[in-house]
């Protein structure tokens, strides 16, 4: 059992917290509050207690005392593509649940993950509030804009995490260095310590054709051989064909979405035509080649180990649990530093660090 001990909040399915089991960590209660979402979280946390009332029905004291506490309050309220509600959303409320059960706990660490809108112009007022009221709660905070891609995960998805170490321990978080990069945009470590990034062929090369879904989208369910290797059907939006939607075996993928239908274009179609500007197409003859990613193609591009399983009844509950996530091998490199830290603390009154 690991000497830190973690609680999870808006757990999802758990790709945040496979993150931190990775890198050492015991994950020892998460709530979630979607019933869509319970089976496939204790399946792949066995012995975790998940909570599954609403956190505003939470009271902080039936909370266990934990090490840190993680989570991903819900993002919509601040996603730059929905409708930017903000803290006057009641999902961007939910943020304020969070430092509610931070106050009463005051655990060592905490990290919280949102969408870059969070600190966008329209809303980064409103966040710079949150985090003066984060420290001053007791926690040196820092934040910042990272990119998946350069933690070698095989997908361009930026996000914002916000972590905070508690003040009276002396200590400051800083964001691990990338461990992946384009060589001629690396600007962060050498070309010598840095990898390339992982593309769609590294990710998904080795899978064979999925299967399409079940009428009206619902999973083959026992008849597929692969977990969830099964891709969404119907038609393609204009909203959809506003964008490229398509990147090639030798790129990474672009942001997994939380949606079936928004599900982007499988790397063995040809690339999409551009037309004009917010309008793109298929290339006519090859049309019938253009498929939607699988939900499992999809967990595989946010890093989720083949072991990781997936249920559902309807394909769209699975590719939202897996757009919703947090990259494993992210959440895992952030969650080493972490470890990292805390075992190696420093002993101001005796001048000597102490690790192990």
């Amino acid at each position: 059992m690991s000497k830190y001990k973690v609680v999870s909040l808006f757990s999802g399915c758990g790709g945040l917290d496979l993150g931190f089991k990775n890198a050492g960590f015991e994950i020892i209660w998460a709530n979630e509050f979607d019933s869509k979402i319970w089976e496939t979280y204790e399946y792949n946390h066995p012995g975790t207690g998940l909570d599954k009332r609403s956190i505003v029905d939470i009271d902080s004291s039936e909370i266990p005392d934990a090490d840190g506490i993680i989570g991903g309050p819900p993002c919509q309220a601040w996603s730059l593509a929905g409708a930017m509600g903000g803290i006057e959303d009641n999902r961007g409320k939910l943020f304020y649940e969070y430092i509610r059960i931070l106050r009463d706990k005051k655990p060592k660490f905490f990290l919280a993950e949102n969408v870059p809108g969070i600190v966008s112009k329209t809303h980064i007022e409103e966040f710079m509030k949150i985090k003066e009221r984060l420290g001053k709660l007791g926690y040196e905070v820092t934040f910042k804009k990272v990119n998946s891609v350069n933690y070698g995960v095989p997908q361009t998805r930026k996000r914002v995490f916000i972590i905070g170490y508690r003040k009276d321990l002396e200590m400051e978080f800083e964001f691990p260095l990338a461990t992946h990069a384009k060589k001629s945009s690396n600007k962060v470590v050498t070309i010598n310590e840095v990898k390339p990034i992982k593309n769609l062929r590294d990710a998904i090369g080795d899978l064979p054709e999925p299967i399409p879904a079940k009428d009206k989208n619902y999973t083959n369910g026992e008849e597929l051989e692969i977990n969830a290797h099964e891709y969404h059907v119907g038609s393609f939006s204009s909203r959809f064909m506003s964008r490229n939607r398509r990147r090639g075996w030798e790129e990474p993928a672009y942001t997994v979405e939380a949606s079936g239908r928004h599900a982007k274009i499988h790397p063995s179609a040809p690339p999409m035509i551009k037309v004009e500007k917010d309008k793109w197409k298929f290339e006519a003859e090859y049309e019938d080649e253009y498929r939607r990613f699988s939900v499992r193609e999809s967990a595989r591009i946010q890093t989720f180990p083949d072991s990781f399983r997936f249920f559902y009844e309807k394909l769209n509950d699975g590719y939202k649990m897996i757009g919703n996530a947090v990259p494993v091998k992210l959440a895992e490199a952030l969650a080493n530093k972490i470890f990292e830290d805390f075992n190696c603390i420093v002993d101001f009154s005796k001048n000597e660090v102490s690790c192990g």
